[in-house]
């Protein structure tokens, strides 16, 4: 895993992010989901079209409790032997499974845990098809496999680059291959200013169990309004026709320090507490966070105690 970056480095591995190609291994927990019901059993489970996923292609998704609220995202790739993959956040896991297996009894539904056999490596950046040999890999979730040096990759469009799978014993070889090729091993703390400035959420740090997918700004990549009922649908469809969340994802342009969790002020009222926060080469002192409706784009906060102020912007920043 890549470690902490000093500031020098820090902003060459953001140049190298925005102007050629860094990687890093991704801390994700992996499910696969077997057998001749998988795709239907997901179907009513997650919020996004399972079904009509063709192998070699995936969607971004969401577990929802019956009160529409997330209880995890996650990609979802349906792959070239139908078999269906999970990624999502580690601390998410135990929930999602344990949910899964579940709701699963008396299907053909097979649901295993693979998070120690395989690796995800993420290529950020404007030449990451390009030095990963998968050119033309599209729109985001495509798939497509091929050998490098002797090892089987995944290769999976995203909204930066490319991920690449393989297998965990694969891992150093293939970042190995990397560096060869041109790319910069970046920090997770470069990486999460790509995401901050893309706008992205992430679960645990930016959105909740608190939160229902409007709130998180995830509708969109999410939610397929025209599927069949899921967990959590009826809520989450009350709340996207009425049209009006109390909570929306915003961007912040913070005028100095600011720590994840600490409260967002609009004069006396509370609206919210920072999320991600990052130092940007671009934009400056930035973060994302989920504030209340009143805190418009335009507003000033306060953040926290201190001197800080936070001005509300959209998203994304880049």
């Amino acid at each position: 895993m890549a470690v902490t970056a000093t500031r020098v480095e820090l902003d060459g591995q953001y140049r190298a992010l925005r102007e050629e190609a860094g990687f890093l291994t991704r801390d994700r927990a992996i499910m696969l989901i077997k057998g001749p019901d998988a795709a239907e059993y997901l179907q009513g489970q997650l919020t996004n079209d399972m079904e009509a996923l063709e192998p070699e292609r995936g969607c971004y998704a969401a577990l929802l409790d019956r009160k529409g609220h997330l209880s995890s995202d996650m990609r979802v790739l349906r792959l070239q032997n139908s078999e269906l993959w999970l990624d999502l956040e580690p601390d998410a896991l135990e929930g999602v499974l344990k949910h899964l297996r579940t709701y699963s009894i008396g299907r053909e539904v097979e649901i295993e845990e693979v998070t120690e056999q395989w690796a995800v490596i993420s290529l950020i950046g404007p030449r990451s098809s390009e030095l990963s040999g998968f050119e033309g890999l599209g729109p985001e979730h495509a798939q497509r496999s091929r050998q490098w040096e002797g090892t089987d990759v995944l290769g999976v469009a995203t909204d930066t680059g490319v991920d690449l799978i393989v297998k965990g014993e694969d891992r150093q070889a293939i970042s190995a291959a990397l560096a060869a090729a041109g790319a910069v091993e970046v920090s997770d703390e470069a990486a999460e200013i790509v995401r901050v400035e893309s706008g992205r959420p992430r679960f645990g740090l930016d959105m909740s169990a608190d939160h229902m997918p409007a709130e998180a700004g995830i509708v969109e990549r999410a939610i397929n309004f025209e599927k069949g009922c899921y967990i959590g649908q009826e809520p989450v469809a009350r709340l996207h026709y009425r049209g009006k969340p109390n909570w929306t994802l915003r961007g912040l342009r913070l005028s100095g320090p600011a720590s994840p969790g600490e409260p967002l002020h609009l004069g006396e009222k509370a609206v919210g507490t920072v999320g991600t926060t990052s130092l940007s080469p671009a934009h400056g002192a930035i973060a994302l966070a989920i504030v209340r409706r009143e805190a418009a784009v335009g507003e000033k906060l306060t953040v926290g105690d201190g001197p800080t102020t936070a001005e509300v912007v959209e998203l994304p920043f880049a």
